[in-house]
């Protein structure tokens, strides 16, 4: 708490209350008012440095996490996989269930055994 206490205190949200907007305007130059959502080619390039900084070789020529959005992916396929309900998790995901089940029945596994035993 007290990290983000401190970047509110050094740098105060933009004038949308986003708290987490470019301070940099043309030329790089420090624009503190600036305020603008981040760019989507900024997260990119700090993922690809996260990753380049974290994972070993072989991982970073993986699939492993390539996108931010890579991290949604896995989290709804665990939720699924854990077996929290279909409906929780498209409410959780933003989907609605039919799309949930289109896009992400692929990624159930290992249920067969204990559905037929049920």
């Amino acid at each position: 708490m007290r990290l983000l206490d401190y970047h509110v205190k050094e740098y105060p949200p933009g004038s949308n209350g986003k708290l987490f907007v470019p301070r940099r305007g043309p030329g790089g130059r420090y624009v503190p008012t600036a305020g603008q959502p981040i760019p989507n080619n900024t997260y990119g390039k700090a993922w690809r440095d996260a990753r380049a900084k974290e994972l070993t070789p072989a991982q970073q020529r993986s699939p492993l996490a390539r996108r931010p959005y890579d991290l949604r992916h896995a989290a709804v396929s665990l939720w699924l996989n854990a077996g929290v309900p279909a409906a929780q998790v498209a409410e959780w995901a933003g989907h609605c269930v039919h799309v949930l089940m289109r896009v992400y029945a692929k990624c159930v596994y290992g249920k067969r055994k204990r559905l037929a035993a049920a």
